[in-house]
């Protein structure tokens, strides 16, 4: 069986090491949701809906951190907070890249 390809923005940073501090690669939300992704995608495997690029800082971020109304328009406001916890809670935030994905860049799309 064939890893999966994973198609991310080649001004992406590069994966860090296991345990370095995130970089918004985005490559760990593209390749399988946190348990809050799989509520928001609806899907266990493959890129998770709330990934979002912000080109200005040329890095990936999690919408449900930075804007769950992006994902939930009908959203209560008072929610946010908690929405905003628990993403930070299964992505890890603040704690290390926990992605062990092994990453092979391909060619630039032309």
């Amino acid at each position: 069986m064939h890893p999966p390809v994973i198609y991310l923005r080649a001004e992406a940073p590069a994966k860090p090491a296991t345990g370095a501090p995130c970089n918004g690669c985005g490559l760990c939300c593209a390749w399988q949701p946190c348990p809050l992704g799989v509520l928001v995608s609806g899907r266990r495997q493959g890129a998770c809906d709330a990934l979002r690029w912000d080109a200005g800082d040329r890095i990936y971020r999690c919408a449900m951190v930075d804007a769950p109304q992006q994902v939930w328009p009908a959203l209560p406001r008072w929610l946010h907070p908690a929405l905003q916890g628990l993403a930070r809670r299964w992505i890890a935030s603040g704690a290390g890249c926990d992605c062990d994905a092994e990453v092979e860049r391909g060619p630039a799309a032309g």
